[in-house]
């Protein structure tokens, strides 16, 4: 999987392509568990070119969760695949999770209050 860094003002976009598995988690885990993650306002992931998403890759998320509410940063993901909005879905996590279609309706979701 790779992993992509687009910083632009108060909004920090990650492009995620290919695989997010438990190999891969751990990259992932590092980007969204630095410090400076949470200084932005807003933490767009870009799941465009995401084409699978296993346990490992769902738990890096819901495990940094909590941290990213309480730095008031709003995590929220746009593009997603139907195969891996299924998976978030079938988990519950569409409704813990902000969920967007395209990257302007991301941009768009209010901040969160922290």
């Amino acid at each position: 999987m790779n992993i992509s860094q687009e910083p632009s003002g108060d909004t920090l976009t990650l492009r995620l392509s290919g695989e997010l598995d438990a190999s891969s988690a751990v990259g992932l885990d590092d980007v969204l568990a630095a410090d400076e993650v949470t200084t932005y306002k807003r933490v767009l992931i870009d799941c465009t070119n995401l084409d699978y998403i296993s346990s490992a890759g769902l738990g890096v998320f819901i495990s940094n969760l909590q941290r990213f509410q309480d730095a008031g940063t709003s995590l929220v993901f746009f593009g997603m695949q139907e195969k891996v909005y299924n998976v978030f879905e079938i988990l519950g996590l569409d409704a813990l999770m902000i969920i967007v279609d395209t990257q302007d309706a991301a941009l768009a979701q209010p901040l969160s209050n922290g």
